[in-house]
């Protein structure tokens, strides 16, 4: 399984696997995973969402962009998305990654490019979260978002993963900024000399960082779908009387649905991820990589079509 894991995140990097991919669309099975590829195709599922009682962050799928004008179209793209969301009355957020927007190319392209993104945003009242992507991008990441919190104060939240050690630093040292964070175990392969090989160690990491954020007082987004840790988050709010109000689960569009509509139900705030756009192969693979056993329902779409 860790074998196949491993093969999956690889895949997701290579530029091959993605050309071809993109020539077949999402009846490769991403569809399962993602939206659509079209702004009209997200708001729809949004809309649905909303229907049910759950809220939406809106992501249009893109990383590692390798020019200036492909940066500045992510970031027109993340635009429209906000301009959408705000015609719409949707329920959504905002997420992107800081790659999409040019970070290797320039860090001032870059903060231009989300300064332009965060202006609107705060127009129109609407939360934007940056995402938080391989551990090579992680320090300035973290960096950025310190800047912009300073200058547009809560439109901005950041993502922190539990499988980092560094996370627990990185969640007291956040601590002045009482940050929204959003915090998940991560999906990109690194070596053992940054981050936890172990699931088990994972979960006992992402668990406490949970604690740790919910009791510094501030706003927790714990984005998961492993029930025991679900039901810890609600046990654990109660005996210390942290109201529903300074927390909310997130999970992934078409994943756990029947979850995310009981947790609704049950009257906790429940926010689902929903990607989009034609770049969808790298966030597709990752999705696999972190359940192999999905990959077999990707070979039976394919051979549906």
């Amino acid at each position: 399984m860790q074998v196949m894991r491993n093969t999956l995140l690889y895949l997701a990097k290579s530029q091959s696997s993605n050309a071809l991919a993109k020539r077949y669309g999402l009846r490769l099975g991403a569809n399962r995973f993602v939206a659509g590829e079209t702004i009209e195709a997200a708001v729809q599922a949004v809309k649905t969402l909303n229907q049910k009682g759950i809220l939406a962050t809106l992501d249009h799928l893109g990383e590692f962009v390798g020019s200036e004008e492909e940066a500045k179209a992510s970031a027109e793209a993340c635009l429209r998305t906000l301009d959408a969301i705000q015609e719409n009355e949707l329920h959504s957020h905002l997420s992107l990654k800081l790659t999409q927007l040019g970070l290797d190319i320039s860090r001032d392209l870059c903060l231009s490019n989300l300064r332009r993104i965060l202006a609107r945003a705060k127009q129109y009242g609407t939360f934007v979260r940056i995402d938080m992507e391989d551990y090579a991008h992680n320090e300035i990441t973290i960096e950025l978002f310190k800047i912009l919190r300073r200058e547009f104060g809560e439109t901005v939240g950041l993502v922190i993963q539990a499988y980092l050690y560094k996370s627990e630093q990185d969640i007291a040292d956040l601590n002045e900024f009482h940050p929204n964070l959003r915090l998940v175990k991560g999906a990109y392969k690194e070596p053992s000399s940054v981050a936890f090989p172990d699931k088990a160690d994972v979960d006992k990491n992402f668990v406490k960082l949970i604690d740790q954020h919910l009791l510094n007082g501030n706003y927790t987004a714990v984005a998961t779908h492993d029930e025991a840790i679900i039901r810890h988050v609600q046990q654990w709010v109660i005996d210390r009387s942290i109201p529903r109000s300074q927390f909310e689960f997130q999970m992934l569009y078409g994943i756990r649905t029947p979850l995310q509509v009981d947790l609704a139900t049950e009257g906790y705030t429940v926010r689902v991820y929903v990607p989009y756009g034609v770049d969808w192969y790298g966030y597709f693979m990752r999705r696999l990589a972190e359940r192999p056993a999905n990959v077999g329902f990707v070979v039976k779409s394919m051979f549906k079509h």
